[in-house]
């Protein structure tokens, strides 16, 4: 993969993917790139996951702070599409389509300095790009409704205590948190981490009995896959498993 024009797309090692978010205020070039980016993962079938993060003081700024229209495109609907594990390393601030962009990833690690808000409210606007359904899935509804209709940043231990970002470290050691998550996570087998995120995403619409279902399919058809035979041939010989995402 090749370095992007706004975009920096690199690769940590041959299985995980580092996006690295431009400091500017997105865009519609912005987002088109990203969704490009997005789908350049799916399709590459060596990444087993991959690590979002800003590069500036921010994780992503807020197209209210250069008067532009959030609702004109989406960056979190892409995100959302990866197929892989992705992890959002939080380096800054997550504001507005920020925050958006966070929840659309798996799990977060922030900065200790982060603080995360919907300020919309302010603007005479709601939160957009799915954050009124992502965030109350997440955290509550109690918390999301408090977060969005006030408008009001919480800091970094708030948003670990309530289940908005799942761990908490200094600015310096952000990334390379992440990159360490990103990397156990990207020798294991790319197919089971696929079935389990769509698992969890889809069985989150249904009822109990449908995602139970849904589990059960998912997980007789991993007995299928080479994967699911290397694992047992591993276990066995009590060696580390190479999985080929097959």
């Amino acid at each position: 993969m090749n370095a992007k024009k706004a975009i920096i797309i690199t690769r940590e090692n041959p299985r995980l993917a580092v996006i690295t978010l431009p400091a500017a205020a997105p865009t519609t070039e912005f987002a088109a790139e990203l969704a490009g980016v997005c789908q350049e993962i799916n399709f590459d079938t060596a990444i087993r996951a991959a690590v979002i993060t800003g590069n500036g003081p921010a994780f992503c700024r807020d197209v209210a702070s250069s008067h532009q229209t959030p609702a004109a495109f989406s960056l979190a609907g892409p995100v959302a599409s990866i197929n892989c594990p992705v992890i959002a390393a939080i380096n800054g601030n997550a504001a507005g389509m920020g925050l958006e962009l966070a929840l659309a990833c798996d799990i977060r690690i922030a900065a200790k300095e982060a603080r995360f808000s919907f300020p919309s409210i302010w603007h005479g606007l709601i939160p957009s790009d799915g954050a009124t359904q992502r965030l109350p899935r997440l955290v509550g509804r109690a918390k999301a409704m408090e977060m969005m209709l006030s408008g009001d940043a919480i800091t970094a231990a708030d948003a670990l205590r309530i289940g908005l970002v799942s761990r908490v470290v200094p600015a310096e050691d952000v990334l390379e948190a992440a990159l360490q998550m990103g990397r156990e996570m990207a020798g294991k087998a790319a197919l089971a981490l696929k079935y389990c995120k769509e698992a969890v995403y889809k069985g989150l619409d249904m009822t109990l009995d449908q995602g139970l279902q849904l589990e059960g399919d998912l997980y007789f058809l991993l007995h299928t896959t080479e994967d699911r035979t290397e694992g047992i041939s591993a276990f066995k010989e009590k060696r580390k498993p190479k999985f080929k995402g097959k």
